[in-house]
């Protein structure tokens, strides 16, 4: 089954490039270029992801986004805005988004947000495992242990949520937000700078292993190679 994408945008030709673009690589999409019409769209297609550009006509992207949450709360809703100024930025969050692409941006961009927002849907989330088999490790999630023969590595929690969220989108790509989000509610400066020292952090834990790698991927985020 293809994935349905709601994509509203008032630029037609842009419009009609992206929309060509997603379906050339599977994906189900409908176009909406009016802010007013958003909402009768989404009730009558039950999109699994909303692509909202910010600025639309008669209502903007905003607007959209909370009425949107206000029938469904889960679906997942990615903001286009060629705005910089970060009180938009935290606005679209406040509303509900679950990220955002600055224009112009690349194709190759828009698809793995798309796949980062997908992934970290309520409905794509399952329990994991006491007791994970992570290369040369054994990981036991719920002690927050890290083990590799007669070495045990007390975790602490966050980074034993990070080593998770890590191993279960693993040879995927996780964008650094959806990280924050996840772990600390909120991508502050402050946040940030703590997760760099985690992924440090896991990165010696995990050094026993060559074959394990947090790739950094710029601008994006991180990738857990298992190889």
């Amino acid at each position: 089954m293809k994935i349905k994408i709601l994509y509203v945008e008032d630029e037609l030709s842009l419009g009609k490039i992206v929309k060509e673009s997603l379906q050339r690589r599977g994906f189900e999409v409908v176009l909406e270029s009016d802010g007013a019409n958003v909402l009768d769209v989404f009730k009558a297609i039950d999109p699994a992801v909303c692509i909202l550009d910010v600025m639309l006509p008669n209502k903007d992207g905003f607007e959209v986004a909370a009425e949107i949450r206000n029938i469904n709360p889960e679906v997942p809703i990615l903001f286009l805005t060629a705005k910089t100024q970060t009180t938009d930025l935290v606005k679209g969050f406040t509303l509900g988004g679950n990220d955002y692409i600055r224009k112009p941006f690349s194709m190759e961009e828009l698809i793995v947000r798309i796949d980062n927002v997908l992934r970290y849907s309520p409905a794509s989330t399952a329990p994991m495992a006491d007791h994970v088999r992570i290369g040369k490790f054994h990981f036991y999630t719920k002690k927050q242990v890290l083990a590799h023969g007669n070495e045990e590595i007390k975790l602490s929690y966050r980074e034993s949520e990070l080593l998770k969220l890590l191993y279960e989108k693993r040879d995927g790509i996780i964008g650094r937000k959806n990280i924050l989000d996840l772990l600390w509610g909120h991508d502050s400066f402050f946040n940030s700078r703590n997760l760099d020292v985690y992924i440090t952090r896991l990165r010696i834990h995990l050094k026993e292993d060559e074959n394990l790698q947090i790739l950094t991927i710029k601008g994006v985020g991180y990738r857990f190679v298992l190889d």
